[in-house]
């Protein structure tokens, strides 16, 4: 479900930024590619040669690096990706997040991007509940920033809670959950098919002789049911001849169901001409 996908990996300070290498492992897995970001603080507890050995690509650490800049500016690196995946986001760089700071690269990338941002926190279960660090997460997620866990268990400090970085393969499952949301998933779409008639005065009308079943074929293939768009296709038929429990709303996990009904419909068609003849 992410093949295709460019996530740009943003890693930030904190002893879960191990779990990136296995994370970034996992994406590859799900055919998505990844760029990675790494602030300083982050540099502590993975290498960037680690990160790039395992990404197969080249890991951007630095905002004022001559090289970069020439290869691939930050605005365009801020905007060439699917989405900005921070994992793990430590309570100092929520902070940031929340007050729009941009010292490094990092923060510069998100205040510069016009992609979703998700992030991933980690930190002691301490300061997960300190009202600083709250406050700070009610108003990144008032700027549309979604948050992926965190875990409660056992942290590395021997403390018990709220704190610990979702694992990999919880991310991996909400980022795919995650891009199933397509541009009509919850709506609802009605189609009107059928007999036309056009009135010539209050009395009399144009009318044709119109089943309706190619209209909602075509509805049915136009919008096919995928996993990205969880939506209905509603037909309403008017005049079709078809009994009334079968002009009935359809849904589009079963398009293939109207081509019976739109056979019958030419049948009686023929049936009739036959007659008048």
């Amino acid at each position: 479900m992410l093949e295709g996908k460019k996530i740009l990996l943003v890693i930030t300070g904190g002893i879960a930024a191990y779990k990136s290498l296995e994370l970034i492992r996992l994406l590859q897995v799900n055919k998505a590619s990844v760029v990675p970001v790494m602030t300083k603080s982050s540099q502590q507890f993975v290498t960037p040669l680690s990160v790039s050995a395992i990404a197969g690509s080249k890991v951007y650490t630095e905002l004022f690096d001559l090289t970069a800049e020439a290869e691939m500016g930050h605005i365009e690196l801020s905007r060439s990706a699917d989405i900005i995946l921070v994992a793990p986001a430590s309570a100092d760089f929520l902070s940031k997040m929340a007050q729009g700071t941009c010292d490094d690269l990092a923060s510069t990338l998100l205040l510069a991007t016009d992609k979703p941002v998700l992030v991933a926190p980690s930190m002691n279960v301490r300061m997960w509940h300190h009202p600083a660090t709250q406050r700070n997460l009610n108003v990144i997620r008032d700027d549309g920033i979604i948050t992926i866990g965190p875990n409660e268990g056992d942290m590395a400090c021997g403390e018990f809670g709220l704190g610990r970085m979702s694992e990999p393969s919880e991310v991996i499952t909400f980022l795919i959950n995650f891009f199933k949301q397509g541009p009509l998933s919850g709506k609802r779409i009605i189609v009107t098919s059928g007999t036309t008639h056009e009135m010539m005065d209050p009395i009399r009308y144009i009318a044709n002789k119109s089943s309706g079943g190619r209209q909602e074929l075509y509805g049915a293939r136009r919008y096919p049911t995928s996993a990205a768009d969880s939506s209905r296709l509603s037909n309403i038929s008017e005049g079709s001849g078809w009994p009334a429990h079968q002009r009935q709303h359809h849904t589009r996990a079963d398009p293939e169901g109207l081509l019976p009904r739109l056979n019958t419909a030419k049948a009686n068609h023929s049936t009739d001409t036959e007659e008048k003849q």
